[in-house]
C-alpha cells in the first residue's frame, strides 16, 4: 500500500525486493498523493487487499497508531485489528513496512539498496571569465581544474571592452590538452580566430550577428535580440535553420528583479515550440547575483533544466559564495537525472550537498543523556552537542553551555581538572569549538571526527593526546 507519489518507486523496489525473497505481491495505490500522511483509520474506508494475499504491507509511517484502540471504551479493539477483519487476515499479518520503500528489500531482510549516481544527461559548460586578462597558461590551469571539478566543456569568456587578438592562441593551448571549448564574443574577428583553433561552439547568436554565422561551420547558441522578445528568436532559429546551422536555444534566464519567473516561463515556451531542439541556461545569472549559497540554487535550476529538456548549461564561480558551482552542478545534474529517471523525489539519494546541516540527527534521549553522565567512573572527557548545548561529561563531571571559553574556564576552576595539561586543554579548547558549531547549526557531532559538511567534508586526522599524559582521549 502506498500513496500516488511513491508509486513509481515502490514497484520498482517491490518488484526486485520480493524476487529476492521469492515472494509474490501486487500494489494498491491509495487516492492520496503522499503515503506519510495515511492513517490506520483512514485505511479503513480504502483499503482493497486481494484474496490471494496473505499479508499486508502498510506505509511505515502507521506505526505510530496502528494498535491504538479504535473506541476508548473498546481497548482491545486496535486499529491493526480492524483493518485484519477487512483483509481477511490474522492481525499479524497486517504489517507496517519500511518509511522509505528504497529500504524494502532490507526490511524482508536483504541488504540496503545503494543508489548508484553515475548517470546523468546535461553538459556543464564553465565560462572562464575574462579570460583574455590572464595568460594562456593560466587559463590552462584554470581549465583544468574545472574539468576536474566536472566540467564538459570551457567556454572562453571574452573581455568585451577590448578585443584580443591572440584568442586563436588561447583556444588552441585548450584544445591540445583534450578540452572541448566554447568561445563567448560576439566579436566577429574573435569568433573566427577561435573556431580556426578549435572551438566547437560560438555563444551567441542573434540579429546582430547570424549572417557571419553560417560562414563559421560549427555549432552555435541562438537567443532572442532582447531577453523578452521570443518573436526574434523565432526569426534567429529560422534562419540559422535554412542555412543549416547547427543550434541550441538560450531564451536567457533572468536575474531576480529583472524577470526571473518570467524568463522561466519563456523556456518551457521554448520548448513547447522547439520540442526537437537542443536548448542551454546560463544560470549564472541567478547563483552569480544573488546573496545566496549557490548549492540549492544549482540544484534547483539543474531540476528546471532536466524536466525542460534543457541539455546544457552555462556557469561560472567568480564570486565567493558560488566558487564552488561547477561541483555542485555536476552533484545536482546526477540527483535530478536520477530523480524524474525513477520517478522519486531526490531524497535520501545523496548528502552531498546537505553542506550546511546534517540529513539526519541522532541526538541522546534526556534519560539516556543522564545515565551517561551519572554512570561514567572514569576521567576521560565525552562531549555532546545537541538541542543547541554542549556537554562536557567526565566523572564527577557534566558541564552544560554554548562557550567553549565559559565552558573550559568553568572546568579549570574544579578540582577534577588536576588531569587537564597543555595539550589535553588545546584538545579539549578543539572538540569543544567544532561541538558549539555543531550545537549552533544543528549538526550532528561526533567526537574526533570531522564535522560533515558534503562534499565540501575535508576528513581530520585523529590527533591524540600525548601518551606520557595518563588521561588522554582515546
Amino acid at each position: 500500500m502506498t500513496g500516488k507519489l511513491a508509486e513509481i518507486a515502490l514497484r520498482t523496489h517491490a518488484e526486485e525486493a520480493v524476487a529476492n525473497h521469492q515472494v509474490r505481491h501486487s500494489v494498491q495505490v491509495a487516492p492520496i498523493t503522499v503515503a506519510a500522511l495515511i492513517t490506520p483509520k483512514w485505511l479503513t474506508r480504502h483499503l482493497d487487499v486481494p484474496d490471494t494475499a496473505t499479508h499486508v504491507i502498510l506505509p511505515g509511517y502507521c506505526e505510530a497508531a496502528i494498535d491504538d484502540p479504535v473506541h476508548a471504551e473498546q481497548p482491545e479493539m486496535t486499529w491493526r485489528k480492524r483493518l485484519a477483519e477487512i483483509a481477511n487476515l490474522p492481525p499479524e499479518n497486517i504489517l507496517c513496512g519500511p518509511n522509505d520503500c528504497r529500504d524494502l528489500d532490507a526490511w524482508l531482510g536483504g541488504k540496503v539498496r545503494s543508489v548508484e549516481l553515475h548517470e546523468h544527461s546535461i553538459e556543464i559548460i564553465a565560462e572562464i571569465n575574462h579570460a583574455p586578462r590572464l595568460s594562456v597558461e593560466e587559463v590552462v590551469r584554470v581549465a583544468a581544474a574545472l574539468r576536474d571539478d566536472g566540467a564538459d566543456r570551457i567556454d572562453v569568456g571574452c573581455d568585451p571592452s577590448r578585443q584580443c587578438l591572440q584568442i586563436g592562441d588561447y583556444v588552441k593551448a585548450l584544445v591540445d590538452e583534450g578540452h572541448r571549448v566554447s568561445i563567448d564574443t560576439f566579436d566577429s574577428r574573435e569568433t573566427v580566430a577561435a573556431v580556426t583553433a578549435g572551438a566547437s561552439l560560438v555563444l551567441s547568436v542573434n540579429a546582430s550577428n547570424r549572417d557571419a554565422a553560417t560562414q563559421w561551420g560549427c555549432e552555435v547558441v541562438a537567443i532572442p535580440d532582447t531577453p523578452d522578445d521570443l518573436e526574434s528568436l523565432d526569426t534567429t532559429v529560422n534562419f540559422l535553420g535554412e542555412h543549416d546551422v547547427a543550434m541550441r536555444l538560450d531564451p536567457i534566464l533572468e536575474p531576480i528583479g529583472f524577470g526571473f519567473g518570467a524568463s522561466l516561463l519563456r523556456y518551457a515556451e521554448t520548448r513547447r515550440r522547439y520540442p526537437e531542439h537542443a536548448m542551454m541556461m546560463g544560470i549564472g545569472n541567478l547563483t552569480e547575483l544573488t546573496d545566496v549559497d549557490s548549492a540549492g540554487v544549482n540544484l534547483m535550476l539543474l531540476a528546471l533544466c532536466q524536466e525542460f529538456g534543457v541539455g546544457s548549461v552555462l556557469t561560472t564561480q567568480v564570486i565567493n559564495w558560488a566558487r564552488s558551482s561547477i561541483k555542485e552542478c555536476d552533484i545536482a545534474r546526477r540527483l535530478v537525472h536520477h530523480s524524474i529517471e525513477e520517478g522519486v523525489p531526490p531524497k535520501r539519494l545523496s548528502d552531498q550537498l546537505v553542506t550546511l546541516r546534517d540529513p539526519k540527527l541522532r541526538p541522546y534521549s534526556a534519560e539516556a543523556l543522564e545515565a551517561l553522565a551519572s554512570g561514567i567512573r572514569d576521567n576521560n572527557y565525552r562531549i555532546l552537542a545537541q538541542d543547541g548545548v554542549v556537554h562536557l561529561i567526565s566523572a564527577g563531571v557534566h558541564l552544560t553551555g554554548d562557550e567553549p571559553f565559559g565552558m573550559m574556564s568553568e572546568l579549570l576552576s574544579m578540582p577534577q581538572s588536576k588531569n587537564v595539561d597543555v595539550s589535553h586543554a588545546f584538545y579539549l579548547g578543539f572538540e569543544l569549538a567544532k561541538a558549539k558549531i555543531a550545537a549552533q547549526l544543528g549538526k550532528q557531532y561526533e567526537q574526533d571526527q570531522a564535522l560533515q559538511w558534503g562534499y565540501l567534508t575535508v576528513e581530520e586526522k585523529r590527533h591524540r593526546i600525548p601518551r606520557q599524559s595518563r588521561h588522554r582521549r582515546d
